[in-house]
């Protein structure tokens, strides 16, 4: 086990390539480089909120001492880092925004375990190259969002980054939350998260866009060799991308099994490795809402809204083709076709997931249709999601009278179904009874697999702006009841939070919707 501050950092990615080393915190563009140098500011008073004590046995991190601490709240930083800011770029709600960078991210170094090495970056250390008109810091709020949430969906399963530290500052920050003219100081906050790397479509498009191919082939080829070192050969630039594209896929397919809502998927908030970055104006679905978004900034249009996440991900990894189609010379016939793959791959592993959401043996071409069935009258009606899930597990299949089957939902129901959508509702359900019968495997296994398919502890929005106002007043036991409940999504341990959102959160700020700076 080491310290925070005794480890010997690595620096491949600046090692690698050419940077901007001059140190200027100024914002501007920053031609033919791919990071700038970026000392984190120091903060008045830091205090360690959060430590996670999983991710720091996995990395062989000892728990932090006051010299570590001043790593974590970027008032230190060692000998052997090279802190820097990425240059990339990105499609904005479907807008080419040209040069981005990391506004308020600073990587510090690479931390190096026996089998890979593993990104430190400090998110609100202060100004870069690239925080243009802001300050490169961030608030408590939306750094609580970010430890817990990243957190949350490394124990649900769902490919992500990870946040090992979350460190008040003692500096007030001032914010207008919905950029309404209404700013107001809050209390700033730093969480160290990490990911064995942070590039994202965004990193390639910069290249592609800026004409800076040398650069863009050997970021490409530097990704290949560091992330995808089983791949070599002539082709190894498309079989990459099919990688890409497959584990893209996989992810978002992930977000749907659970409910998550990204709320903004702009390219350059998509991980090259397919894992989830970024989290801003994230929710989980309370009410089975296809078109709900989060996100303020993404009204009225909805462009990233839950049930168009599967297709943004398409036009996302077109993005991405269009950046490396430099890199090929008039065949691009293999790339065209790896992304056109994307919706088979898709498919197959959505329906395997829904296959194990619904506890089958097996899934046949009716249970595909059934999974639409399942689609178009959730949308309807407009469950809880986690807590439906919850309850057809449990569901009394050789009891299916009317009154019974509505009975045995209620809890779910934010509005009991009647007329049509009750009727369309109880057919379903019975639908769904007599296909579980024709198992081939007993039920207790059925169960064991929708068991550990469907979370029944999410963290729900409400949640966590309860948790924040709560640690604004100076009081942490529901941070801590949240930390705790994490760790353990499947299981019955946490009760307490299994319930439906309540009606003073429907439309309260905070808890439905968000604007990008949450």
């Amino acid at each position: 086990m080491k310290k925070v501050s005794e480890k010997e950092y690595l620096n491949k990615f600046v090692s690698s390539f050419k940077g901007d080393e001059s140190g200027d915190l100024s914002s501007r563009q920053t031609p033919n480089v791919l990071y700038s140098k970026a000392h984190p500011s120091p903060v008045s008073e830091p205090k360690l909120l959060a430590w996670s004590n999983d991710l720091a046995k996995q990395l062989g991190i000892e728990k932090p001492t006051e010299e570590d601490l001043k790593i974590l709240a970027g008032n230190k930083v060692t000998p052997s880092m090279a802190p820097y800011a990425a240059r990339y770029a990105g499609h904005q709600f479907g807008n080419w925004a040209g040069q981005l960078g990391d506004g308020r991210a600073i990587t510090l170094g690479e931390w190096e375990t026996e089998s890979e090495t593993w990104e430190f970056q400090l998110k609100g250390a202060g100004p870069t190259a690239y925080s243009r008109r802001a300050d490169g810091r961030a608030v408590l709020r939306s750094s609580v969002r970010e430890y817990l949430m990243s957190e949350a969906m490394h124990y649900l399963g769902v490919p992500t980054t990870r946040a090992l530290s979350l460190v008040t500052t003692g500096d007030q920050i001032l914010r207008d939350m919905f950029y309404n003219g209404n700013p107001e100081y809050e209390p700033g906050a730093i969480v160290l998260r990490t990911s064995p790397s942070f590039l994202r479509f965004g990193s390639y498009e910069m290249l592609a866009a800026a004409k800076e191919y040398d650069h863009l082939r050997q970021l490409t080829d530097w990704t290949i060799e560091n992330f995808y070192p089983h791949l070599s050969g002539e082709n190894k630039i498309i079989e990459w991308y099919k990688e890409v594209v497959e584990k893209t896929a996989f992810m978002i397919v992930e977000w749907q099994r659970v409910g998550f809502v990204h709320g903004v998927m702009n390219t350059d908030n998509m991980s090259i490795l397919g894992r989830t970055i970024d989290y801003g104006p994230f929710s989980f679905l309370d009410d089975y809402d296809p078109n709900f978004t989060p996100n303020t900034t993404d009204l009225p249009g909805r462009r990233y809204a839950f049930g168009n996440q599967p297709s943004i991900g398409y036009w996302n990894l077109g993005k991405l083709a269009s950046a490396l189609l430099p890199l090929f010379n008039d065949e691009t016939d293999e790339l065209e076709e790896a992304l056109r793959s994307y919706e088979s791959i898709f498919w197959d592993k959505y329906y395997a997931m829904m296959g194990r959401k619904l506890g089958l043996d097996e899934v046949t071409e009716e249970d595909k249709k059934m999974f639409g069935d399942f689609e178009k009258v959730l949308s309807g009606v407009t469950p809880d999601m986690t807590i439906f899930y919850q309850l057809l597990i449990e569901l009394p299949i050789e009891r299916m009278e009317e009154d019974q089957v509505i009975s045995h939902f209620s809890e779910s129901f934010y509005e009991t179904p009647d007329g049509n959508l009750k009727t369309a509702f109880l057919d379903l359900i019975r639908q769904y009874a007599q296909r579980i019968k024709k198992n081939t495997i007993s039920r207790e296994d059925s169960r064991k697999f929708m068991q550990k398919a469907n979370p029944r502890f999410i963290l729900r929005n409400y949640l966590l702006h309860q948790a924040i106002e709560e640690l604004e007043k100076g009081e942490n036991t529901l941070f801590e009841k949240l930390q705790k409940a994490i760790t353990d999504p499947y299981f019955n341990a946490h009760d307490e939070f299994v319930k439906k959102r309540p009606n003073w959160a429907t439309n309260k700020a905070g808890c439905s919707m968000l604007s990008c700076s949450s």
